[in-house]
């Protein structure tokens, strides 16, 4: 063998472990996973901290809110730059099985969950659930000298102007399940005719679901709508904050996750949604300070939570709004943004 042989045969070699490490079939046993995340970079990354712990399987994330997340996979289609999509409204999910960009997957750990939390087909299972509420900073609503508010209606009176925040649905599934539970409770015409009055006393509408809490946090804003994981945090840590769930009822989210069709790291993608509804999975939301409501019965709630059974939730067609959604949302910026 001369030498010219043997330098290409050399250099073949050294490319056999490129060419096996690039050419996953899915199948592959990467120990690494990319998730795209719609769920809030604090608590996301305790999620993956935990289950890397766990499991030893590194994860890279990619913050995108429900709306943002779900262009990118439409954008991507079939050749996806995530394995996992973790997060947003189970109605978002739906949305993408129906449009051929998830797959199935079911195991014992799906098997285990209650049928309100999964797709029976396996296409996504949800992970956790977080209820609606007003996160009130009270030093800023004594501030404004305005009263405690208790319900949906409260917050229509002028001593509210300009002292809410809330996210616009045009871009975050939090906002979305505010316009299902409003229409839950009023009828679709008459949620509409309310959240253009509430609108004269928006502050801002933000483009994430979380950036509500954000506001009250710092008392930019006496009251912040969203779901109720950042508030409880804030009274954990000694914040001025309360928890107010309005006296109508309030919607709740039960965020989904789902294998993307064209995944790279299967059995990592598998592995992880299996994780995220197993015991340990699920108690990990209470230990690592998520303030996220578990759904199996078994695991643990973070401190100062009440049980989800003593709320009056709203509950609602997941099909039906996910049907639906592109028409609800027209409707709000036609109806209810333009009322501002």
């Amino acid at each position: 063998m001369n030498k010219k042989t043997l330098s290409v045969f050399a250099a073949l070699l050294l490319l056999i472990p490129v060419f096996a490490a690039g050419n996953k079939d899915g199948k592959g046993a990467s120990k690494e996973l990319v998730i795209y995340a719609s769920v809030d970079e604090e608590n996301t990354q305790k999620i993956l901290e935990a289950f890397t712990a766990d499991t030893g399987i590194k994860v890279q994330s990619v913050h995108l809110s429900s709306g943002p997340a779900l262009a990118r996979i439409q954008a991507e289609a079939g050749r996806p730059q995530a394995d996992v999509w973790l997060g947003a409204p189970s109605d978002n999910h739906i949305s993408a099985k129906e449009q051929g960009l998830t797959i199935p997957y079911k195991s014992d750990a799906y098997n285990h969950l209650n049928a309100m939390f999964k797709d029976p087909e396996g296409y996504w299972r949800c992970f956790y659930m977080n209820p609606l509420c007003f996160g009130v900073n009270t030093a800023a609503l004594k501030k404004a000298g305005a009263p405690m508010p208790t319900s949906w209606a409260d917050i229509l009176k002028p001593e509210y102007k300009g002292i809410i925040q809330a996210p616009t649905p045009q871009s975050a599934g939090t906002a979305k399940v505010m316009v299902y539970s409003l229409i839950e409770i009023m009828g679709e015409d008459a949620a509409y005719k309310y959240m253009a009055s509430l609108s004269k006393n928006i502050q801002t509408y933000t483009s994430s679901g979380t950036g509500p809490s954000k506001g009250v946090g710092v008392g930019d804003c006496a009251i912040g709508i969203q779901f109720t994981p950042a508030f409880f945090n804030f009274i954990q840590q000694g914040y001025p904050v309360k928890v107010v769930f309005p006296s109508e009822g309030v919607g709740f989210e039960a965020p989904a996750v789902s294998i993307l069709k064209g995944v790279k790291n299967l059995e990592a993608a598998q592995t992880f949604v299996d994780w995220l509804v197993s015991k340990k999975g699920q108690d990990a939301l209470s230990e690592k300070q998520t303030f996220f409501y578990p759904v199996i019965p078994e695991a643990a709630l973070g401190a100062g939570m009440p049980p989800f059974s003593s709320l009056k939730v709203v509950s609602y067609n997941t099909k039906y709004y996910a049907e639906n959604t592109t028409r609800l949302v027209e409707r709000w910026v036609n109806e209810v943004l333009t009322a501002k």
